[in-house]
């Protein structure tokens, strides 16, 4: 049978940590400290958000935790810098390997992307990145108004890929995401960007490995 392929965007695909170089006007030395707490909170309040069942789109996490990190540190913004940074969030940078990657696997199995954030938001930086036209298509959590790695959004992205009678394997860097589609009964390759991550011990383990996703073609085949 045909292996879907599902890919995560942010953090796997296109890189959050590449607003670091836009925000050293705000922060300083300190910028990369703040990108990464930019991210970590974006991540928490999305969780959070869908425990509690008041959906609030991934923009509007991501900017509370742009305001957050910016507290946190001591830091503030104009409405017009803030809003400067928002939209600059739609052109985060790729990392090198995606579109190589996408291009090889096109053709070959069916791929989409499948993320947390809203479709205008995906169709930016993946148009940003010329990612976009890689895709069959685009899965978004918005459609089930939860947020990963609440098990509705991987059975609708079962549903949404065609992969209800089929396997479907998601393609992510964030270890959590990995463990949420394997207890949801996906297959699950985890991109391990940073050679320092580790893997949380929950018994659940990732159907594959790699440091980087040029490696992906390779172990397809022994999913």
């Amino acid at each position: 049978m045909t292996l879907t392929l599902a890919f995560d965007v942010y953090g796997t695909l296109v890189d959050p940590m590449g607003m670091s170089r836009l925000l050293a006007e705000d922060a300083g030395d300190g910028a990369e400290a703040v990108a990464a707490l930019w991210r970590e909170k974006q991540l928490e309040f999305s969780f959070r958000k869908g425990l509690m069942k008041v959906y609030e789109d991934f923009g509007v996490c991501t900017r509370q935790a742009l305001r957050y990190a910016m507290a946190f540190h001591k830091l503030s913004l104009s409405e017009e810098r803030e809003n400067e940074l928002m939209a600059a969030y739609l052109s985060l940078p790729a990392f090198d390997d995606s579109l190589p990657t996408l291009k090889s696997l096109k053709g070959q199995y069916p791929l989409f992307a499948f993320s947390n954030g809203s479709y205008p938001a995906l169709e930016k930086v993946l148009g940003y990145n010329n990612l976009l036209e890689q895709f069959q298509g685009l899965v978004s959590v918005d459609d089930v108004k939860s947020f990963k790695p609440d098990p509705a959004v991987y059975t609708f992205a079962r549903r949404a890929t065609g992969s209800w009678e089929k396997p479907l394997c998601l393609v992510s860097s964030n270890a959590w995401d990995v463990i949420g589609a394997r207890a949801a009964g996906l297959l699950a390759v985890w991109v391990k960007r940073d050679p320092d991550k580790v893997f949380e011990d929950w018994g659940i383990e990732p159907s594959a490995v790699i440091n980087s996703l040029s490696e992906l073609p390779s172990i397809l085949k022994n999913l």
